[in-house]
Formats: structure tokens, sequence, C-alpha cells
């Protein structure tokens, strides 16, 4: 940061040094950076945002003693676009990455955009990623040639691949094959029964089919030791911690709580985030910046097993069908949770309602860390280091919202943010729980709700009104304006191509690809992470 600032850093850096809240810049030190991206998780998911959440100490703790955003956003509403836009600070239409990749993708982000991994590891930081990834597994688009000194995980979603120990899923899925053609097997549903799902460590597969009652418990386990190496070398460190949770459970626990499957997984992800806060804290509380937040909104078909989007409902699209969460450019589809930590840096107990999105989480960071952005591009994101330390509580201006599957092209921007307004030039509904699907609506002039009065989107502001015609002359500038400024951009196209080939596999002459392990070993090491779990859940 010190190299990077202008006049007006240097007036509050030189405030917060007299108040002895800052260090100048001739002792600063880089900060530790610990990300953490929670799977569909909703907004109402967190006991510090939503009053009838239970399952949550840990995250409300961390919520009290940090900074909680309460109209933070992610950068797309589904897994690849987001995670695109998180790692690079620009959305889907400038960095080619517009809908989730396949299990036989051949491509993934392209690879002339540069990852925020890139970034800081040029800055002299190691850099680790732990959990699912979702941005291409095959050559060169792997993690461990994005910037990441270390990976370990799963190269997309936990339930795109069977297991042995299959998670908790509507419908059930059955587990992997052990024997005899898989053409002889009934294929279900929103399963993926042909091919098991791969745990890699870098470069190798590991485990396949991975055990998923033991994910979460060696996610913590490598989390911490990625911290302990890291702390140990006296360099910076940057880690990268893609949860699993909350799409869809992992398991089912033997005895259900009354919070339910769905509850005991909250409860699970809750616990893994404490450990990891007590980790980071052990190696020199203050050192550390951690920043928890979600990809984008609850699966709603999953009925019981979705998640809360609190106030978000989307009622106006919720009375034309379908589901206004995950996939859609509703609030319950991008307005997620967000808390930031950094004691001795970031303010404890307070609550911004600042406008701000995943997409500042790129640019924020390499400020930070004292690097420069990539050159020859434009980003989406800000530097919103001033809202984390409270020196001010001004986002965004203007966010855009993708299409994100449940209407439109994929990655086109026809939803917009510009202060209390969010305007709609396509509405659709994703898939809910009762199967329908409310169909996609184009609108000239857009629908607008003022979300200060209207939190549900329940009732768009009348055409004929006069705060309607006062604030449409605004949104249609900046909409433009947005849509020129991606389209004079340096703007990079992915391939989605596939090929059965590229399909992780440690073993093709096996039935689903299924590693060979010593039974013995392989006996020892899953009692062994089946106790880490124990002792994760009673945290």
């Amino acid at each position: 940061m010190c190299g990077t600032m202008g006049t007006p850093w240097a007036v509050l850096v030189l405030a917060m040094a007299l108040a002895g809240l800052w260090a100048p810049c001739a002792a600063y030190k880089q900060p530790n950076f610990i990300v953490i991206l929670a799977d569909d998780v909703g907004w109402g998911d967190l006991g510090a945002n939503w009053a009838e959440t239970k399952e949550t100490p840990h995250l409300d703790e961390l919520a009290a003693e940090g900074t909680r955003f309460v109209d933070f956003h992610s950068a797309a509403s589904t897994c690849s676009p987001s995670r695109a836009s998180l790692l690079t600070g620009r959305l889907g239409a400038r960095n080619g990455v517009t809908h989730n990749f396949a299990v036989t993708s051949v491509g993934g982000l392209p690879l002339n955009e540069t990852t925020l991994a890139e970034v800081l590891r040029g800055a002299g930081y190691s850099t680790g990623a732990i959990g699912k990834w979702h941005l291409g597994h095959h050559g060169r688009h792997h993690p461990s040639f994005r910037g990441f000194d270390y990976y370990f995980g799963i190269p997309y979603s936990h339930d795109m691949g069977c297991t042995d120990t299959p998670g908790y899923n509507l419908p059930p899925c059955p587990p992997c094959p052990q024997h005899g053609p898989i053409a002889s097997r009934e294929a279900r549903k929103d399963c993926y029964t042909e091919v098991a799902l791969p745990l890699f460590e870098n470069t190798t597969v590991t485990q396949q089919p991975v055990n998923l009652s033991s994910l979460a418990a060696r996610y913590a386990e490598e989390a911490t030791g990625f911290i302990r190496r890291a702390s140990g070398s006296g360099r910076p460190f940057f880690l990268y911690l893609a949860l699993a949770h909350m799409h869809v459970p992992l398991g089912v626990p033997p005895s259900p709580p009354a919070s339910g499957i769905y509850g005991a997984s909250l409860s699970e992800m809750d616990a893994l985030v404490g450990q990891i806060k007590r980790v980071a804290d052990s190696h020199g509380k203050g050192n550390t910046l951690l920043w928890f937040t979600g990809d984008n909104g609850p699966w709603a078909q999953k009925c019981e097993l979705a998640g809360r989007v609190g106030p978000f409902i989307g009622a106006w699209q919720q009375q034309r069908g379908g589901s206004s969460a995950k996939q859609t450019t509703w609030e319950g589809g991008h307005r997620v949770p967000a808390l930031v930590y950094w004691p001795g840096h970031i303010p404890a107990k307070r609550t911004s309602r600042a406008l701000l999105s995943t997409l500042d989480i790129f640019p924020t960071l390499v400020a930070l860390a004292g690097a420069a952005l990539p050159p020859n591009r434009r980003f989406d994101g800000l530097d919103v280091s001033p809202v984390l330390f409270g020196w001010s509580d001004v986002g965004h201006k203007v966010l855009l919202h993708p299409n994100s599957g449940a209407a439109g092209k994929d990655g086109g921007i026809e939803a917009l943010r510009l202060a209390q307004y969010k305007a709609f030039y396509t509405t659709g509904g994703a898939m809910a729980c009762d199967g329908s699907i409310g169909p996609a609506e184009h609108h000239q002039p857009p629908l607008i709700f003022n979300l200060d009065r209207d939190i549900q989107e329940q009732e768009p502001l009348d055409v004929a009104s006069r705060e309607y015609q006062e604030v449409l002359p605004a949104i249609s500038r900046a909409y433009a304006q947005a849509l020129e400024d991606i389209a004079t951009d340096n703007i990079s196209v992915a391939d989605y191509s596939k090929d059965p080939a590229v399909t992780p596999c440690c073993d093709p002459q096996h039935v689903a690809c299924r590693c060979h392990a010593p039974g013995a070993h392989r006996a020892v090491r899953d009692h062994h992470m089946e106790r880490r779990t124990t002792r994760l859940l009673c945290l």
C-alpha cells in the first residue's frame, strides 16, 4: 500500500498513525490474508444477520470482533463466474467466465487473466488454495498454475461426482460402483454416477472417490498446516479457503439436531471457520485480515436443504413462479453475508451499509499488500480499504448484476444498482422447490425498485410516478456508460469446449476411476479423519 498511495491516502494513514491505529510506511508490514468463501450460503444463514439463525456462534463472534457488511454482493449468482470475478476483480463480461465449467471442460478461467494469487505471490506472499476450485482443472487451468504454491481440494462442486459416502442430496444419490460396467447403473436425476469425485493435492489425485464425511476436517487440517508453514517461513501468506458448505450437506449426522440436516451442516461450517480464526490468531493476532463471504445465494430447488435468504425474498418474482435466489439477479441471488476481521486495524462491533461486492476483494488486498494492479485492463472492483478501516461508508455508486442462468444471456448485464434503486431490464426465476421456473421477461423501460422502502422487491415504482421519472435518466446513463466501458475493455474469452478425456481420473482402468489405495493404510487414514470430524463438530 505504501508504494501506491496518493495524497488522500497519505492524509488518512497519517491520521491513523497519530491515533495509534496504523504504523507509518517505514514500519509497514504486509498483512496475511485469509479469504473464506462459502458455497450457496444465504444472507440469513448468519445469526448476526438473521435472529432466527442459531447455528453460527463462531461466525457471530467474528462479526462482533470485526465489521459486518449488510449490503454486500457476490459478483454473480452462480459458482464459476462468481469465483472468477473474486480472483480477478472483473465481471464475467470482461474475464470471459459467464457460466459454470463441467467435469469434462477443456478450459477454465482464461490464461491471460491475472489472478489475485499471482499478484500477491509476485509481492512476496506464500499462496495456498484449499477447497472447491471450479475454474478449470485441465492443464494450466489447474490452480497450481494460477498463482497458488499449494492446492488441496476438489476441482468443482462436491456433488459433481459419485462417492462411497454420498452427500445428502435431493433426490438422494447412490454410492459409486465397486465393480462391473457403469452402463448397467440406472441414471439418476441430479446425480453424477459415471466418475468418482477426485481429491487433489497440488496436481495429483490423492483420493478418488473422496470421503465426504471427513472432507470438512481435512480442509481444516490442511488450512491449519498451511498457516503454520507459511507463518514459520517469515513470508506473508494468502489463503483462499473455498468451502464445500453450504452446497448440499456433506452427509447426514447420526442424530440430526432440531435444526435439521441443513442446520447440522451450517454448524459444521461455523465450527470450521472458528477453528481457522483461532489458528490465525495463535500465529500473531493482528497480523491477519480474515474476510468471510459467499459465492451466491441459496440453491432454492433443494427445498429444506437450501439456505435462508433473510428478508430478500424477491416477492415480485415469487408471484410469477420460480425461485428468486441462486442463479437470479434478485437480491436473494447475490446479496451474501460478509464479515471482515483484522484486530487493531478494522473496527469491532461495526455494521456498515456501504454497497460492496466480492469484486472488491482483489483490488483491496492488492493495495494492502503494497502491490500494483495488472495493467491493460479495467476492474469492476474497488479498493475499499477506507470502508474496512471505518474511515468511510461509501462503496460503489453503481453495481452491476450479471445474468447467471435464470434468464437472459449468461453473463449479460441486465440488472444494476444505483444508490438505493435496483433496475431490471430482464427478470426471471430459477427452479424453485416446487419445480416451477419463472419465465424470462424483458422490461423497457426497466422495472425499478426502491430498496430502502421495499427490500423484498415486491412492488416496482409506477412508471408514471415522479420518483420513477426522476431516477430513470440517471439509471439509463449509468447503464449505457457501463456497457460502453465493458465493450471497449480488454475482454477475455473462455474455452467452454468439452472432452471426456480431460475428466480427472486416477485409474481409467477401474470402474468410476477408483484409486487403488492399500486397504490397511486407507482404513487407518479414514479412521483418523473420522475422529478429526468428530472433534471439529464438537468445537
